[in-house]
C-alpha cells in the first residue's frame, strides 16, 4: 500500500509540472504586448521574425498591428530598434536578396559616370574598364558628355543646297490678287500634284530651281504671277527621314533612320561614335559607291571647323577607319589625353592640341617611351627639336614638373616687423636680412636667434649668433633665421579672480595691478559679495629647496575699502588667485507654494530658516471646510545638481552595469534626473501637533497642494477590469479587487500595493500562509503587479521530467521492497 502512495505521490508531482506549462493563448499574449515592455532580447527577437519574413522597417506598423502592438506604441518600437542597432538588419528586407551581379545590380554615381549619354544603362565591369580606356583618347568625350548633343536643328531655315526627295513637304503660298496655300508631299516618283494644275516634278532640285519651276507652272493659270500683281513662296514644310549606313569601327554599326537635315556629326553621335580602335580623323562619306568627303573631327576640336560636317543623303555610308597612329601625352600639360596623328604631323602638332603646356612644365626635356621592333627604348627630346620631331605610334610623351625648390631664397620669421621670403642677393648676411625685414621688434631676443640651413648633402642643421654679431653671418639658399620674441617665449602672465564677481575668470597680468584693478575688470562685485576676508593665493617659486618646508602657496587675507582699494597696498603679481566671498548675512527671497483647499492659495516667502508647515498653514488662514487634509502631498526639489554628478554618476555608472536591459536603464535615468519628487506628508497630524515630528522645515521650491474631499479609488494593473470606483468604508481590498474582475492569471497577489493620495504606499504583508492585504482610504490607488516573464517547458520537456520522475518513483520503491 505504502509503494503504491509513493508512486502516486511522484505521478502528482509530474502532473503538477506540467500544469507549470504556460497555457495562455497566442493572441492574449499579443494583446498584453507593449513596446516598453519588450526586453532586448525579445526585441531582437522580433527584428530576427522580421528579417526571416522580409519584412522591411517601413512595413512596422502593419507588422507591429499583427503581434498586437498599438499604434502608438510602434514609434517607441522603432525608437528601440534603432537604440539597439537593428535597423541595418531590415533596410532591403523587403525586397528580398540582393543580386550581386553586375548586369542587374544597383547603378550608383560611379556607374552614372559611365552610361551612355542617350539610354543611360548601368554598365558591367569589363564595360567601365573599356569605357575608361576610350574617354582617354583625345575627343571621345563628345559622344559621352551628356550635356553635349547633334541633334539636327530642324527649325533653321532651309540649307540652299538641300536637295527635294520623295518625303518632304512642300508650302506653296500664293498671294497678291489672288490668294491659296498648298501642302503637298513629293510623291515616289519626284512629284508634287498642284491643284488644277497638274504634277509638277521635282525631285533632286534645290529649294530655289523648285520655286522656280513651280512659279513658272502657276503661271499658266494665275496671270497676276506675269504682270507682277501675284506671288509666289515656296518653302519647306515637314521634312522626310532618310536611312543612313554606319560602318567600321564605330560602337554600334547598324542602319539608322534620321532626318534630312542630319550630317556626319549627327549620324555618329546615334551610334556612339568611334569605338576604342575607331579613327577620329578619317571619316569617309561614301554615295553612290564612291567617297565624296573625309570629315576630321579634330579640326572641329581645336578650331571649330565643321566644313567636312556635311548634311547626309538617303543611302549614305559613313564610314570609321581604323586609327593608324596614335601617341599619348601626360604630365604637365593642359589636355592630358591619347592624341591620333597624322603622317605629317609632329610633337609640337599633339601639344597644340592639348593647349600647350601647363605652368609649372619643366620645357628643356621632354621624355619620351617609344616601341621599337623587339624593344622599348626612351628617347629624350629638347625643346628645340619639338617642332620637327617625328612621331611613331605607340610613343608617350611625359612633360616632367619644375622642381619644388628656389634657387635664391631666404626666409626669416618671429620677432621682425615684416616676415616672409626673400631674395638671396650678392653677398647677403644674416644682418642684411634682418634689415630687408625692416628690422627686429621691441620684444626680440637680442642674445640669441637660430638659422636653419640645408648642408651640401641637403641634410638639416642650425647655426645660433647673436644679434650684435648678424653682419658676420653670411647666408646660404634655403636658410631660415628665427628670430625669438621675449613674451613668447615665456608662460602668458594671468591672473584669476573667482567669487561673487560678475565675470570671474582669468585676465591678463599687468604691472601694479591691485585687487581693486582685477574686481573692476570682472565687471564688478555682486550684490552678494562681501569685502571683508578677501583672500589671493599665489605661487611659491625662486625658493631654496628645503625638505621641511612644506608650504605649497602663499595666501593672504585683507579687507578692502568701500572704493576697492586694499589697506595695505598690496600689488597682484603672475597668477595670483583672488577670492571675492559672500557674505555671511546676505540671503536672497526663498518661496514655496501652496496650492489647493486652503484660504488663501499662492506663493508665500519664507521668514526664517526654522519656518514649518504648520506655519505656513496659519499664514493661509487654514483648510477649507471641503479641504481633504489626508490627501495632502508635498513636492521637493532633487538638488541634483552639477557638484553632486561626480558622485552620483560614479554610483549610477555601477548600478547600470547591473542592468541587462535597456528599458530598465531608461526607467532609472528619468526616476533620476527627475526635477521633482513626492514626499509624503500627514497634515492631519501636523495641524494638530504642530511643531511635531511630522512638522517639516520648508525649503525653496517647496510644493504643497491640499486636494478637495476624495471619494473614488483607482485599480490598475493586472486585474480584468481597471476601473475607478466609487470609495465605501466598508468594502475592503479584496473586495475592489472582486468588482473589478478578480485577479487576472499573471497577477502577482502577495506584492499588490496600495497608493494613497498623499503619497504614502502600503504593500501586502505576509502573515502565515495568508495575505494580509492593506488599507483603503478615499482617493487610493491600488495596483497589482505581473509576474516575470517564465519561459515554460516544451511537451518534450514534460513528458521527459515526468517520466524521470516516475523511472525516479519506481526506484526509490524498489530500495524499500528490497531493505523490507
Amino acid at each position: 500500500m505504502k509503494k503504491i502512495i509513493l508512486v502516486k505521490i511522484f505521478l502528482m508531482i509530474g502532473l503538477c509540472s506540467f500544469a507549470q506549462v504556460p497555457s495562455m493563448p497566442r493572441a492574449q499574449q499579443a494583446q498584453q504586448m507593449k513596446a516598453d515592455d519588450l526586453s532586448d532580447e525579445q526585441i531582437r527577437q522580433l527584428v530576427a521574425e522580421m528579417k526571416r519574413n522580409k519584412v522591411g522597417l517601413d512595413q512596422l506598423d502593419s507588422y507591429a498591428q499583427q503581434k498586437g502592438i498599438q499604434p502608438a506604441d510602434v514609434a517607441r518600437l522603432k525608437e528601440r530598434i534603432r537604440t539597439l542597432n537593428l535597423e541595418k538588419e531590415l533596410t532591403g528586407a523587403a525586397s528580398g536578396p540582393v543580386k550581386t551581379d553586375d548586369s542587374e545590380r544597383k547603378v550608383d554615381e560611379d556607374d552614372m559616370t559611365y552610361m551612355s549619354a542617350r539610354d543611360r544603362k548601368p554598365m558591367t565591369a569589363a564595360e567601365r574598364a573599356y569605357e575608361e580606356r576610350r574617354r582617354k583618347i583625345f575627343g571621345a568625350e563628345l559622344f559621352s558628355n551628356k550635356n553635349l548633343t547633334f541633334e539636327p536643328n530642324l527649325r533653321m531655315a532651309t540649307p540652299p543646297n538641300y536637295r527635294l526627295a520623295a518625303g518632304d513637304e512642300l508650302v506653296i503660298d500664293v498671294y497678291g490678287y489672288s490668294e491659296v496655300q498648298h501642302k503637298l508631299k513629293v510623291s515616289p516618283e519626284g512629284y508634287v500634284r498642284i491643284p488644277y494644275l497638274g504634277p509638277v516634278y521635282v525631285n533632286g532640285l534645290t529649294m530655289e530651281e523648285a520655286k522656280n519651276r513651280i512659279t513658272k507652272q502657276l503661271a499658266t493659270i494665275y496671270g497676276g504671277i506675269n504682270s507682277g500683281n501675284t506671288f509666289v513662296q515656296v518653302s519647306l514644310g515637314t521634312i522626310r527621314s532618310i536611312r543612313v549606313l554606319l560602318i567600321g569601327e564605330v560602337e554600334q554599326p547598324g542602319s539608322y533612320t534620321l532626318p534630312s537635315l542630319a550630317t556626319v556629326a549627327n549620324a555618329l553621335y546615334v551610334s556612339g561614335g568611334p569605338n576604342e580602335n575607331g579613327s577620329f580623323r578619317d571619316i569617309q562619306v561614301i554615295r553612290n559607291g564612291a567617297p565624296i568627303t573625309t570629315f576630321d573631327l579634330y579640326d572641329f576640336l581645336k578650331s571649330g571647323d565643321l566644313s567636312g560636317n556635311i548634311v547626309l543623303q538617303d543611302q549614305d555610308i559613313v564610314r570609321v577607319s581604323a586609327y593608324k597612329s596614335r601617341v599619348e601625352l601626360e604630365g604637365q600639360v593642359k589636355r592630358r589625353a591619347i592624341y591620333e596623328v597624322k603622317p605629317n604631323e609632329t610633337l609640337q602638332s599633339v601639344l597644340d592640341y592639348a593647349g600647350g603646356f601647363t605652368d609649372i612644365a619643366y620645357r628643356d626635356v621632354i621624355r619620351a617611351s617609344r616601341i621599337n621592333n623587339k624593344e622599348r627604348e626612351v628617347v629624350n627630346v629638347p625643346f628645340a627639336e619639338i617642332a620637327n620631331f617625328s612621331l611613331r605610334s605607340g610613343d608617350k610623351f611625359t612633360v616632367d614638373s619644375v622642381l619644388a625648390r628656389f634657387s635664391n631664397r631666404v626666409t626669416i620669421t618671429g620677432a621682425v616687423f615684416h616676415p616672409g621670403e626673400y631674395a638671396l642677393e650678392g653677398n647677403m648676411t644674416a644682418a642684411d636680412l634682418i634689415k630687408r625685414a625692416d628690422g627686429i621688434k621691441e620684444d626680440a631676443s637680442k642674445a640669441r636667434a637660430t638659422i636653419f640651413r640645408l648642408k651640401s648633402d641637403y641634410t638639416p642643421t642650425s647655426v645660433s649668433f647673436g644679434l650684435e654679431n648678424a653682419a658676420a653671418i653670411p647666408l646660404q639658399r634655403e636658410d631660415s633665421i628665427v628670430i625669438y620674441s621675449l613674451n613668447e617665449l615665456r608662460e602668458e602672465f594671468q591672473v584669476k579672480i573667482s567669487g561673487e564677481v560678475n565675470r570671474p575668470g582669468y585676465f591678463s597680468f599687468s604691472d601694479s595691478l591691485q585687487v581693486g584693478d582685477l574686481v573692476l575688470m570682472a565687471g564688478g562685485l555682486t550684490d552678494a559679495a562681501s569685502l571683508k576676508r578677501v583672500e589671493v593665493s599665489r605661487r611659491v617659486r625662486g625658493k631654496a629647496y628645503n625638505p621641511a618646508d612644506s608650504i605649497s602657496s602663499i595666501v593672504a587675507q585683507f579687507d578692502l575699502t568701500s572704493d576697492l582699494g586694499s589697506t595695505n597696498g598690496f600689488y597682484l603679481q603672475p597668477f595670483d588667485e583672488v577670492v571675492i566671498r559672500k557674505s555671511p548675512t546676505y540671503s536672497e527671497q526663498a518661496s514655496v507654494s501652496l496650492d489647493g483647499e486652503v484660504v488663501y492659495p499662492g506663493l508665500y516667502t519664507i521668514n526664517t530658516k526654522k519656518e514649518k508647515i504648520s506655519d505656513l498653514m496659519k499664514r493661509a488662514g487654514g483648510l477649507r471646510p471641503e479641504a481633504y487634509a489626508e490627501g495632502a502631498v508635498l513636492l521637493r526639489k532633487t538638488f541634483v545638481t552639477a557638484s553632486d554628478s561626480a558622485l552620483l554618476d560614479s554610483k549610477l555608472q555601477v548600478f547600470y552595469n547591473k542592468l541587462a536591459d535597456s528599458t530598465a536603464i531608461r526607467k532609472m535615468e528619468t526616476t533620476v534626473t527627475q526635477k521633482e519628487q513626492l514626499l509624503g506628508i500627514d497634515l492631519v497630524a501636523i495641524m494638530k501637533r504642530p511643531g511635531g515630528k511630522y512638522d517639516l522645515l520648508l525649503e525653496e521650491g517647496d510644493i504643497i497642494k491640499i486636494p478637495k474631499k476624495l471619494e473614488t479609488v483607482q485599480l490598475f494593473g493586472e486585474v480584468y477590469f481597471p476601473k475607478k470606483v466609487r470609495f465605501d468604508r466598508n468594502v475592503r481590498f479584496r473586495d475592489y479587487i472582486r468588482g473589478a474582475g478578480g485577479f487576472t492569471g499573471s497577477a502577482l497577489k502577495r506584492r499588490s500595493y496600495a497608493v494613497y493620495a498623499n503619497g504614502e504606499v502600503r504593500s501586502t504583508r505576509k502573515i502565515l500562509f495568508f495575505n494580509s492585504y492593506p488599507k483603503v482610504k478615499p482617493g487610493t490607488e491600488i495596483y497589482v503587479p505581473a509576474k516575470k516573464d517564465v519561459k515554460g517547458l516544451s511537451g518534450q520537456e514534460v513528458l521527459g521530467i515526468t517520466t524521470g520522475i516516475a523511472s525516479l518513483a519506481l526506484i526509490i520503491v524498489t530500495i524499500l521492497d528490497k531493505s523490507n
